[in-house]
């Protein structure tokens, strides 16, 4: 035996003083070696220990198979110390699903012809807990001759393993039909209510005991109301607490954990059978003293029926909302997270200000793992039951602020989303958001909102005007120095850096100053650039004040730096931005003004709405279309090869799929050979990028392509109309049109793919 192995006390604490999960595998597998060594040693003393800490570890999810065979030695031994490890263990580590299983027959067996009582209810537990169907019938007869023992301990358990039996093999009906008649006269109500269940399995399983019981219903009406007219009996206790089967709300000790079992079965008794509102009243209460009860297991009980309970009885549940707000204090991290879950769940309109700042004083002191699940929380909350948009602003800002990294990323794009449709706060939001990211940039999500809210409202911080906020005048040196900041600490993010780039490009349309570049030197990032300005302005008592501007040409060359950048990303930006400063920037004002308005949940929604109801009256009121207007479509699709005018125009009716394709656009298909149908035909169009580098937003996204729905995916290969297909662009800036269309169909089972650029479109279409 090794010398080292720890005792299961020993064990438990190692693990529970864990800080990480690693640091509990390196205890269990460490452990698991010295017991293995010990296995192989074959300690007769000491087996049992060693198998108790392998069934701890087993509870814990780690393997202990290898502890089977020991098992059954503990099991066969004849000492009571290792028959009761060896049987739990054969509960946790053994099933039917084995064949290890069946050796431990005859040792149930032999256990069971013993007189002594506690090893007999070792192994009528061990058996009607993972007895096969074959281990029933072997034992069927020994289980038989236990319900008739002097002993009520074996008696009952013995009728919970006849239950199992008959579960497993209805055939074995005919056992235990004699014995249960004897039994419905047990003064013992757990062995009473034991028989019950007993006959009830009978009877569902078996009609001739259904047949047999039916003699016996007076009997069992009387015992019904022998219990409910006689009350309790002092005979029957459980841990101190007198029938506990038989107790109600009104005269249950709760100083006993069987008091506040027999309470808690109240409680699910009245949610399951729907009673009237009082009495979920009273359930509700009941759970409302438990959260004031000093044992940790029946608080975690309450706040998890309650937290079941808070949708159907809102009401009742809020009353205790005090208690459940000191539970968050717990230090067991499974109370403090049910006590978060309940408190979330608790918030509504009329209490949103009260719970969000005790949810957010809960978050500053939090365990790590809660931090998330608490800050995800207050900021769902605050988005359903916000009084105002000026509080809910300002409470994302506190959260962002507290929570730091823990904050989860949908939450920086809804704060963007809320703040730019709140015309009236861009100037609070910009002075509050500037003034968190001055006193911290190390926490992400709470920089990339500032760098945006800086870059589009950059002109109304420098203002220095806002009535909700105290004063707070920022120069643009300030600003800029900030941003840079941002972009060099090793903190940064890439997306972080992204939205510092943005609000830097955004700015040099923002702020105003003197453009020209006079060839003084700045430090940034170790180099020294060419970029200050100076200006100096008479005053009226003969000094001079001097002013350094810092722009544009000090965020040109932040763009030049990072054009080098290896983040692909942020490289491609600024190269774009770049691009943007030195060949257009006649167009930088137009490309950088600031983002429309957006209504929360509105734009897509309404946009699609709105499309969705042009589609219907279209298609309401357009007719079945005829020859001569399936001619005129064809015409129109024509006009995109351009003017000519030697255009031939297809025949209207009966067109092939080869002669269809070929006219689309004008294409240049190949002709495919009729007799077959095209199917599965899809068409996909996109906007090519040009090839000079450039801004993004200067080209490509200043169109809006749409492709609505095909009128079919299969163009017949003999009569019929030709497919159709609506193609919208939205061109504000009158830039020459290209298109880049992919083809995909199948013919004659094969697949066909074909990818043209249309860019011979008329010019009256896009200007």
């Amino acid at each position: 035996m090794v010398a080292s192995s720890l005792k299961l006390q020993e064990l438990i604490q190692e693990i529970r003083e864990a800080k990480t999960q690693a640091q509990e595998r390196e205890v269990i597998q460490k452990e698991c070696a010295h017991i293995r060594a010990s296995f192989r040693d074959g300690d007769p003393l000491h087996r049992h220990r060693q198998l108790a800490k392998l069934l701890y570890a087993h509870m814990l999810g780690y393997p202990a198979h290898f502890g089977q065979m020991e098992c059954l030695k503990l099991i066969a031994s004849p000492r009571f110390t290792d028959k009761r490890v060896g049987y739990l263990g054969a509960m946790l580590l053994l099933d039917e699903r084995q064949d290890a299983h069946l050796l431990i027959t005859n040792s149930i067996k032999n256990d069971l012809s013993q007189g002594i009582e506690a090893v007999q209810g070792l192994a009528l537990c061990t058996l009607s807990a993972m007895g096969s169907a074959e281990m029933c019938r072997d034992l069927a007869r020994e289980v038989e001759k236990l319900l008739l023992q002097p002993s009520a301990y074996v008696r009952k358990k013995a009728v919970l393993t006849a239950v199992h039996m008959i579960r497993k093999v209805p055939e074995l009906s005919d056992i235990f039909l004699p014995p249960c008649a004897q039994l419905l006269h047990e003064r013992h109500h757990g062995i009473l209510l034991g028989t019950v269940t007993l006959i009830t399995e009978l009877c569902e399983r078996s009609p001739a005991a259904l047949k047999h019981f039916r003699k016996v219903v007076p009997q069992l009406v009387h015992t019904l109301r022998t219990l409910v007219m006689t009350g309790c009996s002092t005979e029957h206790s459980v841990s101190g607490v007198s029938d506990p089967f038989l107790q109600v709300a009104t005269n249950t000790d709760t100083s006993r954990n069987a008091g506040s079992a027999v309470l808690f079965e109240t409680v699910l008794t009245i949610m399951d059978i729907r009673s009237a509102a009082g009495l979920r009243v009273l359930a509700v209460n009941i759970l409302g003293r438990f959260l004031l009860n000093s044992d940790r297991n029946i608080r975690y009980v309450a706040l998890m029926s309650l937290l079941k309970l808070v949708q159907s009885d809102h009401s009742a549940v809020q009353r205790h909302r005090p208690t459940v707000v000191e539970c968050l204090r717990e230090p067991d991290a499974s109370l403090s997270r049910r006590a978060l879950e309940l408190s979330l769940a608790l918030v509504n309109s009329s209490n949103v200000r009260t719970m969000t700042q005790e949810l957010q004083g809960f978050l500053e002191s939090c365990p790590p793992d809660l931090r998330a699940d608490c800050a995800s929380g207050i900021l769902l909350a605050a988005e359903r039951f916000a009084p105002t948009k000026r509080w809910h602003i300002y409470t994302i800002l506190r959260v962002l602020t507290t929570a730091g990294s823990y904050v989860r990323d949908e939450a920086v794009a809804n704060l963007i989303q809320l703040i730019g449709g709140a015309q009236e706060l861009h100037a609070y939001s910009v002075r509050r958001l500037y003034s968190a990211l001055a006193e911290d940039i190390s926490q992400q999500p709470l920089v990339q909102v500032a760098a945006w809210c800086i870059g589009e409202y950059g002109d109304l911080l420098l203002e220095g005007t806002c009535e909700e906020t105290e004063p707070l005048q920022v120069e643009e040196d300030v600003v800029l120095t900030l941003l840079e900041r941002v972009l060099q600490s090793h903190m940064s993010l890439p997306a972080t850096r992204g939205y510092a780039l943005t609000a830097l490009m955004k700015l040099s349309t923002r702020l105003h100053g003197d453009n020209k570049i006079v060839g003084l030197s700045l430090l940034w990032g170790g180099l020294f650039l060419p970029c200050r300005i100076l200006e100096v302005k008479g005053r009226a008592d003969g000094q001079s004040q001097s002013r350094t501007t810092l722009w544009p040409s000090r965020i040109c060359q932040v763009m030049s730096i990072y054009g080098s950048c290896q983040d692909v990303e942020l490289q491609q930006r600024a190269v774009e931005y770049n691009a943007l400063f030195r060949k257009y920037d006649h167009l930088r004002a137009a490309v950088l003004e600031k983002m429309p308005l957006v209504e929360r949940g509105g734009p897509q929604v309404n946009e699609e709405a709105k499309e969705s109801k042009e589609v219907a009256q279209l298609s309401e009121a357009a007719p079945v279309p005829t020859e001569t207007q399936a001619s005129k479509l064809l015409d129109l699709l024509d006009l995109l090869d351009g003017p000519s005018e030697n255009t031939q125009h297809p025949p209207p009716l009966d067109p092939t799929p080869g002669d269809t394709l070929i006219h689309l656009l004008d294409l240049p298909c190949a002709p495919l050979p009729s007799g077959g149908d095209v199917t599965h035909f899809i068409c996909q169009a996109a906007v090519p990028k040009p090839h000079c580098v450039l801004c993004p937003t200067s080209y490509v996204q200043s169109f809006q392509l749409q492709l609505q729905a095909p009128s079919g995916d299969t163009v017949p290969a003999q009569g019929g109309l030709p497919m159709t297909q609506l193609l919208r662009i939205l061109n504000p800036n009158k830039a020459p049109l290209r298109l880049k269309l992919r083809l995909t169909y199948d013919h004659f089972g094969q697949s066909v793919q074909e990818i043209f650029e249309v860019n011979n479109l008329p010019v009256e279409t896009w200007q």
